[in-house]
């Protein structure tokens, strides 16, 4: 059996849609779903109902994590991973730490995070907050590579964004788009 991972961008976030209607950084850090978003992850929902995954895997970002439990519920084992979060460009990207997503989402593991577990350095940009040089992104992204080639497991469901999974595959997602992939 060939190894298949579905990659699944979040649904719309406050950033996507501030952003979408400005093209200026709204400042909203760690974003949430927007009532849109919501209801894109409904829709995703009924389109993966009978899908059968040996591992879904989530992104430590709010949007994403938000994303992979209206998508996939409490009941299933979901295992929260920072190697395939978004390329740090914008204030969505500044996550929030371990505990306080342990507070949000309790049924969920962020122990093994680092803190920060988003890309933090001494120099910050006129927003506050480190920009990740390509170089990093591009040693995280064979590194996320790596690890799904490890995992023993054969069907893959991944939440998470877009600019990370376009650098992936070569392919652009809309909010709550999946994309089989075969790595």
């Amino acid at each position: 059996m060939r190894k298949t991972v579905h990659l699944i961008r979040h649904g719309q976030s406050t950033f996507n849609a501030a952003f979408e209607a400005t093209r200026v950084d709204p400042l909203h850090f760690d974003a949430r779903l927007t009532p849109l978003g919501h209801e894109q992850v409904a829709a995703a929902r009924q389109r993966l109902a009978g899908a059968e995954y040996d591992l879904v895997v989530t992104s430590p970002f709010t949007r994403a994590i938000e994303t992979t439990l209206g998508i996939f519920g409490e009941s299933r084992s979901i295992l929260v991973e920072a190697l395939h979060r978004e390329w740090l460009w914008s204030s969505c990207d500044v996550g929030r730490s371990p505990s306080l997503l342990t507070d949000e989402f309790p049924t969920l593991s962020f122990a093994h995070l680092d803190d920060p577990w988003w890309h933090d350095a001494e120099k910050k940009d006129a927003l506050g907050f480190a920009i990740e040089p390509e170089a990093v992104f591009m040693a995280r992204l064979a590194a996320f590579r790596a690890w799904l080639a490890s995992r023993p497991e054969q069907r893959i469901a991944v939440v998470g964004h877009g600019t990370f999974f376009y650098m992936l595959t070569g392919q652009q997602l809309a909010n709550c788009e999946m994309l089989a992939w075969e790595p």
